[in-house]
């Protein structure tokens, strides 16, 4: 495994969902999904500012290969997937849509959709905290991949919107789902059925965003709130995740047999022990992540 600081990936059109290692100066304006790996964190970019970060065939698969290698990499400690040019992501490409290319059958169609979705699920089951920095536009499939993450950072000016009603669509990338649990049923319905749009404010009221920063500052409060989960305990802050993804489905007494041995877990960690140290000499502790 490499033990360097900072990486860079990325992917494009041409890769063939490979993962190719690059520095900074080498990467072309063309790559679709950028990576970046900083003292723990993975920045995770979408990079199509010109449609305003929507998705296509080769960003969502790119995004699901991202999505898996921060999961399965030990060196990824944390998580902050951002849109560049000042979007986040306004969803699906409708204009490729409308452009009535010849059409799949439609089971491929369903299957190359469900093997895109992927991406909502690794981020939301991944045992690592994920930021999305929120800024320009979430809609539609956009916005199911910010609710996946764990937390939500928004630009004041922000707008959001389910929108799959409006072009003709249910939704996808499990967006009924994260709204349903973030805000209940009768929220959900109005958000989807209607497809109103937030502003910043809105969403944050409704608790759909964590918090909302001037737009000038969104980009160094989102990554300044992902690097000091990539900084933080990092085994306990997996099985934090993990007990509140339990308590999504599981009964109760399930959910206190996971809390009991993840809280047990974690009292044997490094991390737990260099905390108790820490309090004890009053000063701040330094996680390792183990």
């Amino acid at each position: 495994m490499r033990n360097c600081a900072s990486e860079v990936w990325s992917f494009g059109p041409s890769r063939n969902d490979e993962i190719q290692t690059t520095t900074k100066a080498k990467l072309m304006s063309n790559d679709i999904v950028l990576q970046n790996l900083d003292q723990g964190l993975l920045t995770i970019t979408m990079n199509r500012p010109d449609r305003r970060n929507a998705l296509n065939p080769d960003m969502t698969r790119g995004l699901v290969e991202a999505a898996r290698r921060a999961a399965e990499d030990h060196q990824v400690r944390a998580v902050l997937l951002k849109g560049a040019g000042g979007t986040f992501c306004v969803g699906g490409d409708v204009k490729s849509m409308a452009e009535g290319r010849a059409p799949l059958p439609f089971e491929a169609r369903m299957a190359n959709l469900r093997r895109g979705m992927e991406v909502s699920r690794i981020l939301h089951e991944m045992p690592k905290p994920v930021v999305a920095q929120v800024d320009g536009a979430a809609a539609g499939a956009g916005l199911s991949i910010a609710l996946s993450c764990d937390l939500r950072v928004a630009s004041a000016s922000v707008k959001i919107t389910t929108a799959f009603a409006k072009v003709g669509l249910s939704g996808d990338y499990g967006g009924t789902y994260f709204l349903t649990h973030l805000l209940g049923s009768a929220k959900a319905r109005e958000l989807y059925l209607m497809s109103p749009v937030l502003t910043a404010q809105e969403a944050f009221a409704l608790g759909i965003v964590t918090k909302v920063v001037p737009d000038a500052e969104v980009g160094e409060a989102a990554h300044e709130l992902a690097m000091s989960l990539a900084q933080g305990p990092s085994v306990t802050l997996g099985y934090i995740k993990r007990n509140i993804n339990n308590a999504e489905h599981l009964s109760l007494e399930a959910c206190f047999d996971a809390e009991a041995m993840h809280h047990s877990r974690s009292g044997e960690t490094a991390d737990h022990k260099e905390a108790a140290k820490a309090f004890v000499e009053k000063r701040k502790p330094v996680f390792s992540g183990h």
